[in-house]
């Protein structure tokens, strides 16, 4: 099995009374930010997921029925395998100090051109591994399987009747993979 790193994106953030629910049923390994009220509520939440699965559709696929049985109410919107990391996670792996990152990201180590963040002090993790030389074969596996689990995610929210089930929707997957491998 490997482990890979995924984000979701729910239709509410989690209450502060729903997180003990929500970490027995994902022993820990997903977390999310969350509210105490729902005066607190400006968008939806979001779920960083670290999941060892046989393949990344399978710990998708399980991360969402878990985390859905554990939160009633919440919807899983949308999957995302290009994790956005801070610096002290992307020297986590490549291999180098914080420090080491840190210059190369300000242009101040290494031959420059290092990926602008996504966000405030966040770089999308393909374009940093691109940028290092790194070939990260979870990455080949995403694009595929995240475009095949948002497209499930959306037909079991418009006609649910249509979306198919979990598991057949991982075989599928799964199959799919082996076969473009």
């Amino acid at each position: 099995m490997a482990a890979y790193d995924f984000e979701l994106v729910l239709s509410r953030p989690v209450f502060e009374h729903e997180l003990d629910p929500l970490f027995e049923r994902t022993q820990g390994y997903v977390t999310v930010a969350c509210v105490r009220t729902a005066a607190e509520v400006t968008g939806p939440g979001q779920a960083r997921c670290h999941w060892d699965g046989p393949s990344l559709a399978a710990a998708v696929v399980e991360v969402i029925t878990r985390v859905e049985a554990a939160v009633p109410g919440i919807v899983i919107r949308r999957a995302e395998a290009d994790p956005l990391l801070a610096l002290r996670e992307i020297a986590e792996r490549v291999g180098r100090t914080v420090e080491s990152v840190r210059l190369a990201s300000n242009g101040q180590r290494g031959p420059g051109g290092f990926p602008k963040p996504e966000t405030h002090r966040l770089w999308r993790w393909s374009h940093v591994a691109a940028w290092y030389g790194i070939e990260d074969h979870v990455l080949d596996e995403a694009g595929p399987t995240i475009r095949a689990v948002n497209g499930w995610l959306a037909l079991r929210e418009v006609v649910p009747d249509l979306a198919p089930d979990p598991r057949a929707l991982v075989a599928a997957l799964t199959r799919a993979i082996r076969a473009t491998a």
